[in-house]
């Protein structure tokens, strides 16, 4: 039996591709490296995936003297990393980037085992600009992404099956009504939920409300055509039940939602907590015709009525721009690159 290694995290984003690559391997041993965040929690669920925990080096992106420590930090965590891919002997690795891919990578150049990659934003992140020198393909999301580099290879993005399955939740709501599902990402967003909790009854007038707003922002609220949880393991579900999504720009959720042709308001994370990446991929979208976008310092009660009034009048149209896009295979095509191992 085959044995491949899978790494990534720090977001959930970095877990749920690489997961939609293992529903492919069939009849591999698969192996999980990952650190002690959001990747060991969704991997409990996946008994069959055996998971090893790593150390993860995080670059900070401004100076700071923790920065000075992270030569002799990744060293260690690299050191650690090579002992443990000794003991499972890969055939390979498919990493999905994140801090925690760092030091898989740079063990699994010294040991000889192959490496392919995926990249999921418009532009590289830290983490996988320095995977980029150990892997033999790091395949992307966007095309934009790929031009100019002979190791990349444009894939699309890879989407678990599950999400195409989902089933309307059974709520008790207005069906003459749209229904707006809000995503805050997998740790919620404060200021998108206060704004939601203090304008739910202009909302609801002529919106249902599904919202997921992080299991740090729960609240009790009942209210009607309003439906609030902290967290969605069922994701697909909610997905199914949306008529137009709200959410933060991570190209994971959002090529979730092309997929299932949801269109989107887009509210990237800021540049004050990111590099930046979520407004280049929100940007892309609302060129493509597929979502609007509101920027995060500008985001207020009046703006959103006034984009969501634009989604749900223009909705056919934002449908029909996704219906062009043709459907990636990402999975498939990073299955072929896995199989050459």
């Amino acid at each position: 039996m085959k044995k491949i290694v899978l790494c990534g995290g720090g977001t959930a984003g970095h877990v749920y591709p690489a997961l939609a690559v293992a529903e492919k391997l069939n009849g591999y041993e698969i192996h999980y490296f990952g650190g002690d965040g959001i990747e060991k929690e969704i991997l409990k669920n996946f008994p069959d995936i055996i998971y090893h925990q790593i150390p993860a080096v995080k670059f900070e992106r401004k100076f700071t003297p923790k920065n000075l420590l992270i030569p002799f930090k990744l060293w260690k965590a690299v050191k650690e990393t090579k002992r443990e891919l000794q003991k499972v002997a890969p055939d390979g690795i498919f990493s999905k980037g994140g801090f925690v891919s760092v030091p898989v990578a740079m063990a699994g150049k010294k040991l000889n085992i192959p490496i392919i990659s995926h990249e999921s934003d418009l532009s590289f992140g830290l983490a996988n600009k320095i995977v980029l020198k150990y892997c033999s393909h790091m395949c992307t999301t966007f095309d934009k992404t790929a031009n100019g580099n002979k190791k990349c290879i444009h894939t699309g993005q890879p989407i678990r099956r599950k999400i195409f399955e989902g089933q309307k939740l059974r709520l008790n709501f207005d069906e003459t009504k749209p229904t707006i599902l809000v995503l805050g990402g997998s740790l919620g967003a404060k200021f998108l939920n206060e704004i939601i909790f203090e304008n739910l009854e202009k909302l609801t007038e002529k919106y249902n409300i599904i919202h997921i707003c992080g299991k740090k922002n729960a609240q009790e609220i009942v209210h009607q055509n309003y439906f609030l949880t902290p967290y969605a393991e069922n994701i697909e579900d909610y997905y199914a039940s949306a008529d137009i999504v709200i959410s933060r720009a991570g190209s994971g959720v959002i090529n979730e939602l092309l997929a299932l042709e949801k269109p989107m308001l887009l509210i990237p994370l800021s540049k004050k907590c990111s590099r930046g990446d979520q407004i280049e991929n929100a940007k892309l979208f609302v060129e493509k015709g597929y979502a609007l976008m509101l920027e995060e310092e500008n985001f207020n009660f009046i703006k959103l009525n006034e984009n969501l009034e634009k989604l749900t009048k223009n909705k056919q149209n934002f449908i029909k721009n996704m219906k062009k896009t043709a459907k990636n295979n990402a999975v498939e095509q990073i299955f072929n690159l896995i199989t050459k191992f």
